[in-house]
């Protein structure tokens, strides 16, 4: 739960919502919210001190959700404002043509 919260909802909100999304920006982000879910799921309770035996847990919840989402959301904001690339570009004039084609089911494209 924590690492589909903190890898895909960032993703599939900002591609929805904004039109500054970079590909480039979706991938860090992607990968930022799965490392560190996995590394706080490992430093928290239910693995640092039920299954490796620990006295107490180097990060002190169970559910890190709200810390490695908040990361994912920054990185993907942070590089998407950074990237000035060509591919970054088209990215930003596809979001209209994405927007008309979720809504209401029309290619621009064909005629």
């Amino acid at each position: 739960m924590v690492i589909s919260a903190s890898v895909n909802f960032p993703i599939l909100i900002l591609a929805m919502y904004w039109r500054g999304l970079t590909t480039r920006a979706a991938v860090a982000g992607g990968l930022i919210g799965f490392v560190s879910s996995i590394l706080l799921i490992v430093a928290g309770p239910k693995v640092w001190v039920s299954i490796i035996g620990a006295e107490s847990p180097l990060f002190p919840y169970d559910y890190p959700a709200l810390f490695t989402m908040t990361a994912a959301f920054i990185t993907i904001v942070v590089i998407s404002l950074l990237d000035n690339s060509s591919g970054a570009r088209q990215d930003r004039d596809k979001f209209d043509q994405q927007v008309l084609m979720a809504e209401l089911g029309l290619d621009p494209n064909k005629k």
